[in-house]
Order: structure tokens, then C-alpha cells, then sequence
């Protein structure tokens, strides 16, 4: 791909990801934490309910009768966009891959963190840290952000969750919002299907690393630390066999492969059962661990999800 063709193509990305915030995430996008600090925002008649240590006294004093400041929360925090480009975010049965289809949805919550005056960060890792770039502002560096996103040359194929947010925690001192995008697929082993194995099985087989912490722990310590979002990336064909005969199935990280009769109905039922017990299995994990979690089907469309998902966060602070 020529310089201009990959320009023209961040582009349109960024034309069709500033149109989704225009439509559904205007006024959506709200961190659930406060921010650093809060400005002055009016003077007004003391009510019932009040705190007492809000009243200016020296307001009161003149006007004979009790007034208190108060005060608007001070928005500016930093997103975090921390996107698994391993080998097999590269598969796609449409007409995107998962990471393309995730670049999409990072973009879209770079555009809503810009409009609200956020400095967003970018985070590309496959089982070692690929690339990082610090919290800053303005188009050019989404800009950048989408064209690393969509086109960063990963040097690694496998998967390393729990290095990468060990990283994100020793670089991003203060709190941030953080969106895990992956498919929650790793290279470590395979699965009955021939497809690589979940990184938090039903039966509590964990993926150790350095520190003898898992993904499910690192996934826990980060959200204690920051605000963390996962956002589980799933292709329809991961969960379902077509009836094509013999097939061939790739691990995409280790390059694994194994043979299929999908015409039998058997395999293809076994297929879609050990598939519906990874995405059950990995559904208790993160629940155990308290993460929010979004599953995005690459079929399907992105932006209402996002959109609920932000009103949901503001309907709970507002109550």
C-alpha cells in the first residue's frame, strides 16, 4: 500500500468514526470516576441539603441570608485504547477483520474523548508490548492513533494480556479510562475446536506470566487502578462450523492445524457447544472479576452499544 492509500484509508475511517460520534455519541461519553480537580461554577441561595462547608460566608455576611459555591467537576482525563494485533485479530469471515472491525470501535472513542477535551493513549501489543503512545490531544495524533491501529507491522504472532496491562500499569501513573480491545484468544493451547484456547477457561486453567499473576488477576489489579473496559471482539465463524465438507482450521498464533469433516452434523454441534462453553467460561471470569465487559459480533454494528453503554455509566452517576 502506497503512502497516499494508506492516508485516503485513515481518512475515511476518520470521516465514518466522526460521523458515528456526530450521530449516537454526542453527550453519551462519561467516565464514571470524577476527574483531578473541580472549578468554580456559580453562587446560589444556600437549600436544604447543602453542605455547610460550601457556604460563603463572606457572600452570606452581606446579603443577610446563607449562600454556597458551587462547583463543577474538572473533566479532563486520559483514555487509554490498549488493542491486541496479534496473529489471529487478522481473521475475518466478512468483509473486515477483528482488527479492522476494532479500529473502528477505538477510533469512535477516540473522536468522543477528543470532543470532550481528553488526551487519549494507544497501546498495540501481541505477547510483548508493540508499540505505546503517550496521552496527548488534537487530530493530528488520532490521526496517528487510527493509522497505527490499522496498520502497525506486529513483530510478534501470540498473545500476552496480563505483560501488556502490567506495562499500561507502570507508564500510566494517574487514573485512566482503559478499553481493552482483544478476542480473548491466546497461543498457549488449543481447544477441542482446533481454535486457540480462552484465556479464562470454565474449568480455572490459567494463562501464568511473570509474577505468577494470570490474565484474569492483571485484569482485576488494572480495573482497581484505573477504570478498565473490556471489549471481547468475536467473529461469527468462531462459534459456528459451516457444513463444507472437509476442512482445514489454522491456529493463527501457532500455526496449529487441524482437520474437520464439518459435514458430519456431530462435529459441527461439537464445535459450536466447545465454543459456547469458552465464551460462557470467559463471561464468569470477568464477572468474578468485576470488569465490565461489551461483546462486539464483527457482524454486527457497533455504535448503539457504545451509546447505551456510556448512558447506562451517566444514568448510575446521576442516581
Amino acid at each position: 500500500m502506497t503512502t497516499t492509500e494508506l492516508l485516503e484509508t485513515v481518512r475515511r475511517v476518520e470521516v465514518r468514526t466522526n460521523r458515528l460520534v456526530n450521530d449516537t455519541m454526542v453527550g453519551a461519553y462519561l467516565s464514571h470516576f470524577k476527574g483531578r480537580g473541580m472549578d468554580f461554577e456559580e453562587l446560589r441561595e444556600y437549600m436544604p441539603g447543602d453542605d455547610v462547608r460550601d457556604i460563603d460566608w463572606n457572600v452570606t455576611n452581606r446579603m443577610g441570608r446563607p449562600f454556597v459555591k458551587r462547583f463543577r467537576e474538572e473533566r479532563e482525563l486520559t483514555m487509554v485504547l490498549a488493542l491486541d494485533i496479534s496473529a489471529s485479530s487478522a481473521f475475518g469471515s466478512l468483509r473486515r477483520s477483528k482488527r479492522e472491525f476494532a479500529a473502528e470501535i477505538a477510533a469512535t472513542l477516540a473522536m468522543s474523548a477528543t470532543r470532550s477535551s481528553d488526551k487519549v493513549a494507544l497501546l498495540l501489543f501481541t505477547n510483548q508490548v508493540e508499540l505505546y503512545l503517550p496521552p496527548r490531544k488534537g487530530r493530528r495524533h488520532i490521526l496517528r492513533v487510527i493509522r497505527e491501529m490499522l496498520y502497525h507491522e506486529p513483530q510478534q504472532r501470540g498473545t500476552n494480556i496480563p505483560a501488556a496491562l502490567a506495562f499500561l500499569n507502570h507508564v500510566v501513573r494517574r487514573r485512566a479510562m482503559v478499553f481493552l480491545l482483544t478476542d480473548f484468544l491466546h497461543s498457549s493451547g488449543s481447544s477441542a475446536s482446533g481454535r486457540s484456547a480462552p484465556l479464562a477457561p470454565a474449568d480455572g486453567e490459567r494463562d501464568r506470566v511473570r509474577g505468577n499473576r494470570d490474565t484474569i488477576q492483571e485484569i482485576g489489579l488494572t480495573n482497581s487502578r484505573h477504570d478498565l473496559v473490556c471489549l471481547h471482539l468475536h467473529d461469527p465463524r468462531e462459534s459456528t462450523l459451516p457444513n463444507a465438507g472437509l476442512v482445514t482450521i489454522e491456529d493463527a498464533e501457532t500455526g496449529e492445524l487441524l482437520e474437520l469433516d464439518s459435514a458430519r452434523a456431530s462435529v459441527r454441534e461439537k464445535f459450536a457447544q466447545t465454543n459456547a462453553e469458552r465464551l460462557a467460561g470467559l463471561d464468569r471470569a470477568l464477572i468474578r472479576a468485576g470488569v465490565e465487559t461489551l461483546r462486539f459480533n464483527t457482524s454486527d454494528p457497533f455504535a448503539q452499544t457504545l451509546q447505551r453503554f456510556f448512558e447506562t455509566r451517566r444514568g448510575r452517576r446521576r442516581g
